[in-house]
């Protein structure tokens, strides 16, 4: 129903002292591979992209990506809508809420989905190919990274990028940007120098992993330091003007809260590069708001945009019979999706006092009873979510076993005795007739009980102080009905309790503000899957920026869940890698600071019988904004019939 990204290392706070033991034993590893790595430092590797192990997908002399269409025609426009409001085109600032895709007129070293965020290709996990660089080389000890960058390469505004751009930006990011990015990514890239016009190198720190570092200065978005220097912005502001971009698509037009048009560059200095053959298709993209799902659904069916990712099963299971469906006007349909699930679900402030008890964030799952609200709301159409890499070989699954067991022991007391001997955490199972199933509710009232919350003559659960057990849920007023009405009658199970519970349904700007401050107690919200190890991997649920982080919505700080990250960082295999986030799965789900929800395998997409795609897609992206295509006869044919304004 909600669909929803990476970036950081950090270094674990305090560990026992049975874990330094462990990550001694891991460092040994990694010191052996880098005393190999610095016994071969006359090998240099030179490539026209990178992955960690170097298994690369594309050879230098590939002619384009395998799933897109290389003679895909140029033209027509595709519009989708947003929900809300906007007061910026500046992605990156920390105030204000940017518009929809306004990061997508930016570049990097290496290539990515312009539109939909990722790596490009979409069909290779852990793989980036040169985009603004032509090629990467580094040592096999990968102690440095030097990029050469194409000096074909220019601005929207005709200027040329440079490495001197590349290196403005790298550190407008790190002065300006996200606290957390700053403080972990300096402590990664201490240097950076141009060497000349069109080449930049960028050096590590020593005694860290090597992952995440080429990969993540190759994916810096590249600004224009004349852009910067000339008009005196910051990149923190919320602001209208923005600097050129060297992507595909540039910024036609702003009509603030109402629409935004995306036109491609005729001039776009990449556009025959293979990397690029068979993409950005579209003359322009026209991005529609509207102030809630009922708003935007309408425009939908009168044809004012006509392109329509669905995210409501209520109205997908309902809202689609009308007569540009049943005409043939319209297209609906479910197109496969091969990346694990976006772990989505009800979130816990654990800077809560109240929530820092385990038995009381059991209990408030206990109140969410999936199986009445798929059947009830939401037409049975998703799956109960478990793990944070669901449906994939990095699930744990059962008692840890094998190669899992012995690292987790390896580990020491950093992980608790029964994760080693119990299965992995699975949601509970509720009754589909009822709403309230009394059998969890039982359990819930229990283990409130053993946390200190008795309930009172009031019918209401105080502490031994007094107060009441009071919980806030906050809520995008812009958002799906259909989440709505699921928050509320979890809410309603929550009092059954006895625990006081408030919905605080806000409009989109100040949800974005309160996300940001962390002002909830719970939230509807979303981590990132995990298909491979990375720095990101620490931002998104390491302690060190736990504070702060908005990639970390719960604010999770757990020691066994540093020393697994760090440890998956240092694997030298994949079959090691694996091992490790296996087990990464198995603690966050054991950490509890989310209630998983459902997910979907599947895109639900409608649109104007006027676009055409790849007949098979790549697993790890839909790529309508990426690959693919106008049809013009059919366009035509569409507003011959007077189905689109």
């Amino acid at each position: 129903m909600i669909r929803s990204a990476r970036p950081a290392m950090t270094r674990s706070p305090s560990l026992t002292g049975s874990l330094v033991g462990a990550v001694l034993i891991w460092a040994l590893a990694a010191l052996v591979w880098a005393s190999a790595a610095r016994a071969q430092d006359g090998e240099m590797i030179v490539s026209h992209g990178y992955s960690f192990y170097g298994d690369l997908s594309y050879p230098p002399d590939f002619p384009h990506f395998d799933y897109v269409n290389p003679n895909a025609p140029k033209g027509g426009e595709i519009a989708f809508s947003a929900l809300g409001t906007f007061d910026s085109m500046n992605p990156y600032s920390r105030k204000g809420r940017a518009g929809t895709l306004s990061w997508m007129i930016y570049e990097s070293l290496l290539g990515e989905m312009p539109a939909e965020g990722g790596s490009a290709p979409a069909d290779a996990y852990g793989e980036a190919y040169g985009l603004l660089a032509e090629r990467v080389e580094y040592p096999a000890s990968k102690e440095w990274v030097i990029f050469h960058m194409r000096p074909e390469a220019r601005f929207s505004d005709g200027t040329p990028v440079t490495a001197h751009d590349v290196l403005f930006s790298h550190n407008l990011l790190l002065d300006e940007g996200l606290k957390s990015y700053g403080d972990a990514v300096r402590k990664r890239i201490p240097n950076a120098e141009v060497i000349d016009d069109h080449t930049i190198k960028f050096f590590f720190a020593e005694g860290i992993s090597r992952r995440s570092l080429i990969d993540q200065v190759g994916g810096v978005p590249v600004y224009s330091k004349a852009w910067y220097e000339k008009t005196g912005y910051g990149l923190d502001e919320s602001r209208l003007d923005v600097s050129p971009g060297s992507g595909p698509y540039m910024i036609d037009s702003v009509d603030v809260n109402r629409r935004i048009v995306y036109k491609r560059n005729p001039d776009y200095w990449a556009r025959d590069l293979p990397i690029n053959v068979g993409r950005h298709n579209f003359d322009t993209i026209r991005v529609e708001y509207f102030g809630d799902e009922n708003a935007a659904f309408e425009a939908f069916k009168a044809g004012e945009y006509t392109f329509r990712t669905e995210g409501n099963s209520r109205q997908w299971a309902t809202a689609y019979d009308f007569p540009k469906v049943n005409e043939g006007l319209i297209v609906k349909k479910e197109l496969p999706d091969g990346s694990p699930p976006t772990p989505s679900g009800i979130v816990f402030n654990l800077g809560r006092e109240v929530l820092r008890d385990k038995r009381v964030r059991q209990a408030v799952a206990l109140g969410f009873n999936f199986e009445w609200t798929n059947e009830s709301l939401q037409f049975g159409l998703f799956k109960p979510r478990a793990s944070f890499t669901q449906d994939t070989k990095l699930m744990a699954e059962g008692v840890p076993q094998g190669a899992e067991l012995a690292f987790l022991k390896s580990l020491g007391d950093v992980v608790p005795a029964e994760m080693l001997t119990e299965p992995a955490v699975v949601p509970h199972e509720s009754n589909a007739d009822r709403l309230l199933d009394r059998r969890n509710l039982r359990r819930a009232m229990k283990l409130l009980d053993e946390a200190g919350w008795p309930v009172g003559d009031d019918g209401l659960r105080r502490d031994a102080q007094g107060q009441p057990l009071r919980l806030t849920f906050l809520l995008n007023s812009a958002g799906s009905s259909t989440l709505r009405a699921v928050v509320e009658n979890f809410l309603s199970n929550l009092e059954a309790m006895g625990i006081q519970v408030t919905l605080e349904a806000v409009d989109a700007s100040q949800y974005t503000s309160r996300e940001r401050d962390r002002d909830y107690d719970m939230v509807y919200d979303s981590y990132a899957a995990f298909l491979g190890t990375g720095t990101g991997l620490a931002q998104r649920y390491g302690s060190e920026a736990a504070e702060y982080s908005l990639f970390n919505p719960a604010g999770l700080a757990s020691p066994m869940v540093d020393a697994i990250i760090e440890a998956s960082l240092l694997a030298q295999s994949a079959e090691e890698e694996d091992t490790t986030l296996r087990a990464l799965d198995r603690a966050l789900r054991y950490e509890f600071f989310m209630i998983p929800t459902w997910y979907n395998d599947s895109f639900w997409v409608a649109y104007y019988d006027q676009y055409e795609h790849p007949q098979v897609l790549p697993p790890y992206a839909l790529g309508f904004l990426d690959f693919w295509w106008y049809n013009q006869d059919k366009a035509e044919a569409l507003r011959a019939a007077g189905a689109l304004r």
